[in-house]
C-alpha cells in the first residue's frame, strides 16, 4: 500500500504545477545567420556521443528533497505572475488532484448516494462455457458471485464426464468485487488442498485474514488463463494462484491492479472518498495492487472487440471468432448432385470484390493463442 507523508503531498502538488505551466513555450536565442558564418576547417569525422535522455518532469520532482519541495512552494508564492492562484485551498486541491492520479485505483473521488456501487461494464458477467476442439473445455465465470460459483461446479462435472484435458479460463470479463470469500471458492476448485491461496492484509487495522483451500480440487489437467486490463479483483487472485501452484499459464495481457477492499467514507458535502484499505497478497508474499498479474504470453487485443465478441458468442459460440472457415472442396456428394462449391465459392468471391469492402470479421487472439498452446502440449506428450 502507499505512504503519503508531507514531503510527497508537496512533491505531487508540484508535478500538477509543473504539467499546468508546462505548455509556455522556452524562448529562443536568434540563430547565425548565413554571412556571418565561419567556413568550418576540414577534419577527421569523430563519433558524437549520445545524448542523455531528457527526464521526465515527474522523474524531477521525484529527484527533489524535503527542502527543495518546500522551497518551490515558497518561491512559487513570492514570485508567481499571479500569487493569488496559490491560495492554501489551491494546494489542497492539487494535493488531492495528485493523489488520485498517482494513487491510480487505490483511491476515488465519487458523487453523493454512490456508496458500494460498482463501475459499469459493458458486458454482462454473466456465466459461459462451451467445449472447443472436441476436447478443451472453455469457462468464463463472469462475475464472481456464488450463482455463477453454482454454474461453473454443474459445468465441470458435465466436463468431467466428456473426458475435457484441457480447461481454458477467461477471466477478461470479470469485474472487480470485495466478495474475496468467494473469489476464494473458486479458486479452490483448482488449487491443492490444505494450501494457502492468498491473504487479505488491512495495513491500518495490522489485520491479516487468510484463505486456504479446504477440499480437493474439481479439476487437475493443463489449465491456461486468458487476462486483461479488465481482469480485476478475485479474478486477479485466482490468476494469480494458479500461477504460484504452477497450475495454469497465463496469457494476454497484465490485469486491473486492482485486488483490494474499498471502503467508501462520506465527505461533508455527501460525496464520497472509496479509499482502497486492504489488499490481496499471494502466498509469496507479493501484492497484487497496484501492478497486477502479469502474463506469461503478452497477446494485445482490442478491449472493444473483445466485448463484442463476448456479446455474439452468447449466440453463436466462441468458435466463430478462433476459427477460419474452410474453403468447400469438391466432393462425391456435390458431382451426384451437379454442383461444384469449388467454383460457387470462387464466384461468391468474385461477386464480394466488387462490393464495397467489409469490414473484417471479429477474431480473438488470445483465445487462438491458448488453443495453440494446448494442441501443441498435446502432439509433444503424445511423441
Amino acid at each position: 500500500m502507499f505512504r503519503f507523508t508531507w514531503p510527497a503531498g508537496i512533491a505531487i502538488w508540484v508535478l500538477m504545477v509543473a504539467n499546468a505551466f508546462a505548455q509556455s513555450p522556452a524562448p529562443s536565442a536568434a540563430s547565425p545567420t548565413a554571412s556571418s558564418a565561419p567556413t568550418p576547417a576540414k577534419s577527421s569525422p569523430t563519433p558524437s556521443p549520445s545524448p542523455s535522455p531528457t527526464p521526465t518532469t515527474e522523474e524531477v520532482i521525484n529527484s527533489l528533497g524535503a527542502a527543495d519541495l518546500q522551497a518551490v512552494i515558497t518561491l512559487l508564492k513570492n514570485n508567481f505572475t499571479n500569487p493569488d492562484a496559490i491560495t492554501e485551498t489551491e494546494l489542497n486541491r492539487a494535493t488531492v488532484e495528485g493523489l488520485t492520479i498517482r494513487l491510480s485505483h487505490g483511491v476515488m473521488l465519487l458523487p453523493p448516494d454512490s456508496r458500494g456501487e460498482a463501475a459499469p461494464r459493458e458486458s454482462s458477467s454473466a456465466f459461459y462455457s462451451e467445449i472447443l476442439d472436441g476436447h478443451s473445455g472453455y469457462l468464463r465465470p463472469g462475475a464472481f458471485t456464488t450463482a455463477n460459483l453454482q454454474a461453473m461446479d454443474k459445468k465441470l462435472g458435465e466436463f468431467s464426464a466428456k473426458k475435457v484435458e484441457a480447461l481454458i479460463i477467461d477471466l477478461r470479463d470479470s469485474p472487480p468485487t470485495n466478495d474475496f470469500a468467494t473469489a476464494a471458492e473458486f479458486a479452490k476448485r483448482f488449487c491443492p488442498k490444505g494450501k494457502p491461496l492468498f491473504t487479505l492484509r488491512k495495513p491500518a487495522a495490522r489485520q491479516d485474514r487468510v484463505f486456504s483451500s479446504d477440499r480437493e480440487p474439481t479439476f487437475q489437467g493443463l489449465i491456461m488463463v486468458l487476462a486483461d486490463g479488465e481482469t480485476a479483483g478475485g479474478a486477479e487472485t485466482l490468476a494469480g494462484a494458479l500461477r504460484f501452484y504452477d497450475k495454469a499459464l497465463i496469457i494476454g495481457q497484465p490485469t486491473a491492479g486492482r485486488a483490494v477492499e474499498y471502503s467508501d467514507l462520506q465527505l461533508p458535502s455527501g460525496k464520497m472518498l472509496r479509499v482502497a484499505v486492504a489488499e490481496a497478497v499471494l502466498p509469496e508474499g507479493r501484492p497484487l495492487f497496484p501492478d497486477g498479474v502479469k502474463p506469461d504470453l503478452p497477446v494485445e487485443m482490442s478491449m472493444a472487440d473483445k466485448r463484442q465478441i463476448f456479446q455474439l458468442s452468447v449466440q453463436k459460440g466462441m468458435g466463430p471468432f478462433v476459427y477460419e472457415t474452410e474453403r468447400p472442396h469438391l466432393n462425391e456428394a456435390a458431382l451426384l448432385a451437379g454442383t461444384n462449391p469449388e467454383l460457387d465459392a470462387a464466384e461468391a468471391a468474385q461477386e464480394r470484390r466488387r462490393r464495397p469492402p467489409e469490414k473484417p470479421a471479429a477474431h480473438d487472439p488470445v483465445l487462438q493463442r491458448a488453443l495453440d498452446v494446448v494442441t501443441s502440449l498435446e502432439i509433444y506428450q503424445k511423441r
